[in-house]
This record gives C-alpha cells, structure tokens and sequence, in this order.
C-alpha cells in the first residue's frame, strides 16, 4: 500500500522534517549518487522565500457602534456608554434630528457592529457583518431590524471614549438573527445577529512582501521583482503589467493574479517558490529531481509548489503526474496544473472534491480557474452529489465562474436575497446562507409542503398549507391586509412571501418551522461550505463519500474567530 503522510515510517519522515526545516528544496528516499547530484542543483537555487515574508495576510477587524430600526417594540434606549457617544457623535454628524428621542424608541436599538476584511480585499468587495446588543441594554430582540448605514473603521476603546481610525467600510441592510439557534427558546440569541456579505469594502488592502533585515538591499528588491514578474502578470486599468512592484529596499507590493483571487495563501507559496538564481543550464536538472518527489506522496505538495512557480516548462512534468496511482499524487499535480491553465487536470479535481472531504475546498478553489468546457462540466457532475457540501461547493464555484450561467442563475427577491432552483437530480436538498451572501438553492425542482403546516415568516406574514395549496398572508398594524395562494412548494411559498415584503430572514424562520413540523421532506442545510484549511493528513484514511454524508447531515457554520489583524502599519517602515 502507498505510505501516505500518516502512515509513514520514521524513515519516510526524515525527508519531510528535513524540507519543515528549511532546506532549499523537498528531500526524496532515495540518496543514490544521481540524486545526489540533483538535489545539489536544487540546494543550490535560492528561492523567493529565502529572502522575503509574506506581509498583509492577517483579517483587519472593523468595528463601530450602529443603529438598528423598524423593531417591533422589542429596541431599548441605550443606557451611557462609549458605544452611545460614538453613535450620537456619528448621527449628530450626519445630521439626525433629535437623536435621543430616536434612541430612546422601542423601535430602535443600539448594536455594536464588526466583521473582518480579508486580506487582498479590492474596493467593492463584500463580507459578513456581526451584530451585538451590549449586554447593559434592554432591548429583547432584533429580529426584523434594518441595520441603518454605519461606517466601520479599526478601533479602541480608551477610557471611556471609543477612539477610531479611517473609515474602511461600510454596512446597511436587513438583521439576519442566527438561523441556525433555537432563537424561538434562546433569548440571547435574539440579540446576535449577523448581514451576510453586508459589509462593502471601500479602502482596498495591501499585501506584499518583507524582505529579510539582513538581506535588504534596492538591488535585491528590485531583482526579486523582475523574477516575479517573469512569472506572473495581471491587467490593471486595460494594461498587462507584472504584479510585483518594489517599494523600497525592504517592501514589495504584490497584486492579485485573477486565478488566485480566491486562493491568496496559495498565490503567496507559489511567489516564494519562484527561483531568484537557478544554476544556468540546470532547468532540466530541477525537473527531473522535482518530478521524483512529486511522485511521493511525501514530499509531492511541496514539489507541486515549485513546479507551479516554475510555470509552463513544469506542465509535462504534473501531466505525467496526475496518471499516478496515488490519489494524493494526482491531486497535487492536478491542482498545480489548474492554475497552470491545463483544463486536463479538471476531471482529477473533481474525483477529488467528491471523494475527499479534506482537500473539496481546495479542489472546488482549482476548478473555479477552469472556466472552460471540462471545467464546467466537472463542475456540473457534482451537483448531485451525496454530499451537501459538494454539492453547494459546486454551485457556488459555477456562480462565481458565471452568475448568468442557465443552470445556476437565480433571481433576486425582496430586500436582496436570491433564490436558485436547480434541475439536478440526487437527494432533494435545500440550502440557505448565514454567510458572504445571502441565498437559498434548490437542489431539485420538486419540494413539497405537507398538509396542515401553519407556520410564521416573522412577526406579520403566516403561511398555511391545505392539501395541495398554500395561503402566504400579511397581516400587520396600520396597513390592509393582504394574501396570495400558491401550490405548496418551497420555491412558490418563498417567491410569496418575497411579494408580501417578507425578508430573508422571514424565510428562514419559515423554512425551520416548516422542518421542524415535519412538512418539509427535503434536507435542510446551511452554510455547507467546503472547508478550505489545509489538512495534514492523507487522503488513504478518508472515509467514502457515503460515510461523510451521513456524518454531516446537518451542517452548521462555524463563528467567526475574533481576531486582530497583525498587518496594519506602513510595512515600508517595519
């Protein structure tokens, strides 16, 4: 049986301890005087990463106090704090009239907003917003609040003052209170909640690259430079230019190539694993030993790296590789080749994706580069899939490849989100978000409501199901009431609700109900987002796909971590 990382002898991971400490390149078993020689060509190529480190990689957490309206008797007048003064100081600004008496509503209450920007966030760029009651305020709930705009910047709180930076973003929308709590018998879940992709980015971030103390130098920063640029371009304002540009003697800018502008820890290994010095004449030396070591299993993710920084040369070498009998084999090879533009590998990142729960998230990321027919078409295979998170991981690959595209596009419904119906087959599923955007697919064109549901879609809209038939109605204060009636069907129940200026969350509230009373047969499922960390083991110990999917018959988003940003500062100076 192949050793895989797991199950390697001690003497299997000589190699690999030797490459986590530093040597010029990943070591291979065999130590014969042929090799010898090859790993003295790759011992003696330096490398991006021997001189520089990555900078800017860390999420910069934003944050301001922010103002939640349209409650229904469920807000509270904040009591003195520095969260009050920062959102008094804020809408004296923008010159609300009487701003206490605004604050001092049931219809109102103050939250504490923040969320994360990632790392190579472009202006424009959305993320999800956290909203928070303090914990000395009176307010029961926020369901169906409208989070009225707030600008957020890097903050602290000194004293009894909250002192902020530059405006970085900004947030408005509807409050999504967690879809996933039991907010019906947890009461402090009712004061969290969450925008899904409400933040807009309005300051892009920097990422680049440090380079060493003791090696800084404007010759070297500008000969780094050159390397990259020979390897990797992008177009910015119409115009092909290299992504790297030298600052100073100490700091390189790096911009985002389009195929990794979803996989940056990526683009960031492949930059340090570009060759500064190769010995002249010895590429095909590099090849040849980087090619033994891709075909371990061992030292394969390593050597997939520096054949991907190599670029087009390295292409006969992964092709070769993705016909090896070893899953962890083809899929480092299959990986490299995607971001190489070889649409070949598409088939061998879809068996991956599919049967792998460790690397699905790295697989999908691979695929979304090959926009292609055998990309595409990989793609399409998976969404009938067991598994909830290949499934959902494959649609959203697809949209984010072309939102138009006839079998993923949707439509946009009530206060923004979208809804998609997929004529796939496998297992009916439904899937909504809590998280980058707001959306619920149907996996299957057949979701039926069972006889006699009466459920609620927030505080004013009632859906009941008799027979074949649902009754959505509208009733609320000071306006005449309304109702429509559709087959009882997920999808029609939902575009109706959508028409009686129901939200999103309004829906989600309907779909628990209507699972929790047994009236929706479809699975349910949110946030099955494949998960991109990377994982140390081998593929060899994964269970089947059929195993995985009944393990993860309920998947459930994990919060964000609270966590500061490391990258802030002028990295010109550090």
């Amino acid at each position: 049986m192949t050793p895989t990382l797991a199950h390697a002898s001690p003497r299997c991971w000589l190699p690999l301890v030797a490459v986590l400490a530093g040597c010029a390149g990943p070591s291979i078993r065999s130590q014969s005087p042929e090799i010898e020689s090859l790993m003295q060509v790759e011992q003696s190529t330096k490398l991006v990463g021997d001189f520089a480190t990555p900078w800017g990689l860390g999420r910069q957490r934003v944050e301001n106090a922010g103002l939640v309206t349209g409650l229904a008797g469920t807000g509270s007048d904040p009591p003195p704090s520095a969260q009050r003064q920062a959102l008094m100081a804020d809408m004296q600004a923008r010159g609300v009239v009487e701003p206490n008496r605004l604050l001092a509503s049931p219809a109102t209450s103050l939250v504490w907003t923040h969320g994360f920007i990632p790392p190579g966030a472009r202006k424009g760029d959305r993320f999800d917003v956290v909203l928070e009651v303090p914990g000395d305020n009176d307010t029961t709930s926020l369901a169906g609040g409208w989070l009225m705009e707030t600008r957020l910047s890097e903050m602290a709180v000194l004293g009894n003052r909250v002192r902020d930076g530059h405006v970085l973003a900004s947030v408005e929308g509807p409050v999504l209170v967690d879809p996933v709590s039991e907010a019906t018998r947890d009461g402090v879940s009712k004061l969290r909640a969450r925008i899904p992709g409400g933040g807009v980015v309005l300051v892009p971030r920097q990422i680049g690259l440090l380079i060493a103390a003791d090696h800084r130098s404007a010759p070297l920063s500008k000969r780094i430079g050159d390397c990259i640029n020979r390897r990797f371009h992008t177009v910015v304002r119409g115009s092909k230019r290299g992504v790297a540009t030298p600052k100073t003697d100490r700091f390189i800018e790096l911009e985002i190539p389009a195929a990794y502008a979803h996989s940056l820890d990526r683009y960031v290994r492949v930059v340090r694993a570009v060759a500064i010095n190769e010995p002249a004449g010895r590429r095909l030396d590099r090849l040849e030993l980087l090619s033994r070591q891709l075909s371990d299993p061992v030292t394969a993710p390593t050597a997939a790296i520096r054949l991907e920084a190599i670029g087009k040369d390295a292409v006969p070498t992964l092709r070769v590789a993705i016909d090896s009998k070893d899953p962890e084999v083809r899929f480092h090879a299959a990986e490299a080749l995607a971001y190489l533009g070889e649409s070949t590998a598409a088939g061998h990142l879809a068996e991956a994706a599919s049967s792998f729960r460790s690397v699905r998230g790295a697989a999908l990321d691979a695929l979304s580069v090959l926009d292609d027919a055998n990309g595409i078409d990989a793609l399409e295979g998976l969404l009938d899939n067991a598994s909830a998170e290949t499934r959902y991981g494959a649609f959203r690959t697809l949209w984010r490849i072309d939102p138009k595209g006839p079998l993923v596009r949707g439509d946009r419904l009530g206060d923004g989100f979208s809804l998609h119906v997929l004529d796939v087959k496998g297992p009916p599923l439904v899937h909504a978000t809590r998280s980058v955007r707001p959306e619920i697919v149907l996996f299957g064109t057949d979701h039926p409501l069972g006889d006699g549901l009466r459920a609620e879609a927030g505080t004013s809209i009632v859906v009941i199901v008799e027979r074949h038939s649902a009754t959505v109605s509208r009733f609320a204060a000071g306006e005449e009431d309304r109702s429509k009636t559709v087959p009882a069907r997920v999808d029609r129940v939902i575009r109706a609700i959508a028409e009686l200026d129901g939200t999103y969350a309004d829906v989600i509230q309907f779909l628990q109900q209507a699972k929790a009373m047994r009236s929706l047969t479809s699975r349910l499922a949110f946030d099955a987002f494949p998960d991109v960390t990377p994982n140390r083991s081998g593929l060899h110990e994964e269970a089947s796909v059929g195993a995985e999917a009944s393990k993860h018959n309920s998947t459930e988003a994990q919060g964000h971590r609270a966590e500061r940003s490391k990258s802030s500062g002028d990295p010109s100076t550090s």
